[in-house]
């Protein structure tokens, strides 16, 4: 990949005063290198705009700790606009669509700009409104302001979408397209605005309520939202700790990784900015011979890649917020157990390292990506519960929940994908906190009833002798609960389970063939779920305005995308389900991974489209926290309010490090 390009900023003197541009400010909150602000500053005079629609986020209703920061980025980003000489209007609205003409018909605007989005919800909300104001005859344009490469750049040679991310991250490393950046236009023209805008303060916009403030608060003494603080945490990230990367951002304690994730979440950060930074940093060490240097770079240009990945695998298939990749899935007997769900939310399972983490995760809105894989892993293979509660409790409570990573991370984790864990592989908790808390310090600090305990029995105390146990003051099942299943038990119910999923799907498979009607439904379908807007299925835009840099739809075409063969991991600390008999099963279920057949957007039977579910899915209400309101049931006296760990871009890189 080649360096990167800047486009000057131009002079006011030289734009069009003609053109009246309205900029739509969605997770672009940021003034560097923006192309959507970038093309309305070029062309004449701008509206800057920010709308908050509650309504259309339905189930992806940002969690309490996102919108703390959504709150303090949209100050920051006021400020920053004004002082180049346009104001930002904050509306809060039932009806995008209806905001965005209230303010054309208010300024006479012909022209709407904003950067992309590849979640599905955003993709039918963009597509409808440039489809509704093309028909208006306003001009409407879309840019790429997140990603280094659009997800319709990049397929293999046969046309078809990357599904492992070796492949992908390979083919992107080696494109010869420049990433371009844009300078920040150094003074904007405001647009004169001659009717009315319900606009309101950042206070009436509702991202906090009373009730939050106290424990928002905290959020403030870690974390300083905006761009500006962006441009400082990549700086300091790359000029100082870019280089011990790879030995620093296995440990699960202490500020290891680069503290990057909910500013590029945001788009508070280019993603260009980013990538550019670490590879002239990779250049440097190689002439120098810096091996740890070089080698640091290359994993967390991985992480950036898997960021990008997870983006291309919602646009080019945008069923996976609801249903796995890999179809034989779908027969998986999930076990909805609503009070094992909550256990594992408060931090309950009897597990320390798993304990740790989601008292972090509810205390802080952050854990470490490790920790992330372990919890989400114990909650999948140790109490099967289905992924998408877990994904819908991580968009909930993390800082910098993230929809398209979550998905990636909670389908690689469940073995959706074809180069995820396998769905038989079982992490033992205990040696994962061995490999990746030795001394058992992150346990100490997040579990106050274990910080006696000594570091031979921290990670499973159910082992430590009664004397020790005496001695550190611990009561299993009084003031630390004892195991919610044991390890043994919980190998044989997923062994069980895949046997289960198997014979369904060789029932479903015989069932076909021989020309019965009878269907076989997913078994996750049942669980409670809600509706979510489905992705528009066309090849093109319609839009009279559409251009090379416009946002593309994702299409269906009739087509086969061969056979998928899943790799295997290469595994040393996990736990296994024996070989022989999961060989022997899979014969007999005449299944195999590498035969399933793939929906993608880039190319899908008619039949596959309308095998997508109707219904999208959410937690349990008594569960979430997408309300706004909170989860008192959550709550845990003892969570420490400590604010020693923050937060990585690598959320998803989970296969780092395995």
């Amino acid at each position: 990949m080649n360096s990167n390009t800047s486009v000057p900023s131009v002079s006011p003197e030289n734009m069009s005063s003609s053109s009246k541009t309205i900029v739509w400010f969605r997770r672009d909150l940021r003034i560097d290198d923006n192309p959507a602000l970038a093309a309305a500053a070029r062309d004449g005079s701008v509206f800057p705009v920010y709308i908050w629609c509650p309504k259309e986020e339905e189930q992806f209703y940002p969690g309490r700790v996102s919108r703390w920061w959504l709150k303090q980025s949209l100050a920051h980003l006021e400020q920053s606009l004004k002082s180049l000489g346009a104001e930002i209007v904050l509306i809060k609205t039932h009806s995008t669509l209806s905001a965005l003409l209230d303010c054309i018909n208010a300024t006479g605007a012909t022209k709407l700009v904003f950067n992309h989005l590849y979640d599905p919800v955003s993709l039918v909300r963009d597509h409808n409104i440039k489809e509704k104001l093309a028909e208006a005859g306003i001009s409407v344009r879309s840019y790429n302001g997140d990603l280094l490469y659009e997800p319709w750049e990049i397929y293999d040679e046969k046309g078809q979408a990357f599904t492992t991310f070796d492949a992908y991250w390979d083919k992107c490393l080696n494109m010869q397209m420049e990433p371009i950046s844009f300078l920040p236009p150094w003074r904007l023209v405001p647009v004169a605005v001659t009717g009315t805008v319900e606009r309101c303060s950042i206070e009436d916009l509702g991202l906090e309520n009373e009730t939050e403030k106290a424990s928002n608060a905290l959020l403030g003494r870690a974390w300083s939202p905006g761009w500006g603080s962006a441009d400082k945490a990549i700086t300091e990230f790359v000029e100082h700790n870019l280089c011990d990367y790879s030995r620093s951002r296995l440990k699960v304690g202490g500020n290891s990784t680069s503290l990057l994730s909910p500013y590029l979440h945001f788009g508070e950060l280019s993603v260009r900015k980013v990538f550019q930074s670490a590879r002239m940093k990779q250049i440097l060490w190689r002439r120098e011979q810096n091996s740890q240097g070089e080698e640091s770079v290359t994993l967390f240009l991985k992480a950036v890649g898997l960021r990008e990945y997870s983006r291309y695998l919602t646009f080019n298939f945008p069923f996976t917020h609801e249903r796995p990749l890999l179809s034989n899935l779908k027969y998986f007997p999930w076990n909805a157990d609503v009070n094992r769900f909550k256990a594992w939310r408060q931090g309950r399972t009897g597990y320390p390292l798993v304990d740790a983490g989601m008292r972090e995760l509810w205390a802080t809105g952050w854990i470490h990506n490790r920790i992330r894989v372990i919890v989400s892993s114990f909650a999948v293979k140790f109490l099967l519960l289905p992924w998408r509660w877990g994904m819908k409790y991580f968009w909930d409570t993390l800082l910098d929940a993230d929809l398209e990573c979550d998905i990636l991370g909670w389908q690689y984790i469940s073995g959706s994908l074809p180069d995820g864990h396998e769905l038989e592989r079982l992490d033992s908790p205990q040696i994962q906190g061995s490999k990746f808390d030795p001394e058992g310090e992150y346990v100490r600090q997040w579990l106050p009833e274990l910080a006696r305990m000594p570091t031979e029995w921290i990670h499973h105390p159910w082992d430590a002798p009664h004397t020790v146990l005496k001695a550190a003051g611990v009561e299993l099942g009084l003031n630390y609960p004892k195991p919610i299943i044991d390890i043994d038990i919980a190998r044989e119910h997923l062994r069980e389970a895949i046997f289960k999923m198997w014979e369904m799907e060789a029932a479903a498979k015989a069932a076909t063939s021989d020309g019965m009607n009878e269907e076989v439904f997913d078994n996750s379908i049942g669980i409670e779920t809600s509706a979510i807007p489905k992705v528009i299925l066309k090849e093109n835009s319609s839009c009279p305005t559409y251009s090379s840099n416009d946002q593309r739809v994702p299409s269906f075409q009739n087509g086969n995308n061969g056979s998928l063969h899943r790799k295997r991991a290469k595994c040393v600390e996990e736990e296994r389900l024996p070989a022989d008999k999961l060989n022997n099963h899979n014969k007999q279920a005449g299944t195999s991974r590498g035969e399933e057949d793939l929906c993608s957007t880039a190319e899908s039977s008619a039949s596959k489209r309308q095998s997508i579910s109707r219904m999208s899915f959410s937690v349990p209400r008594s569960c979430s926290l997408s309300d706004g309101r909170p989860m008192q049931e959550c709550e845990s006296s003892d969570m420490k309010q400590s604010w020693q760990e923050k937060i990585d871009l690598e959320q998803t890189s989970s296969k780092n490090g395995n």
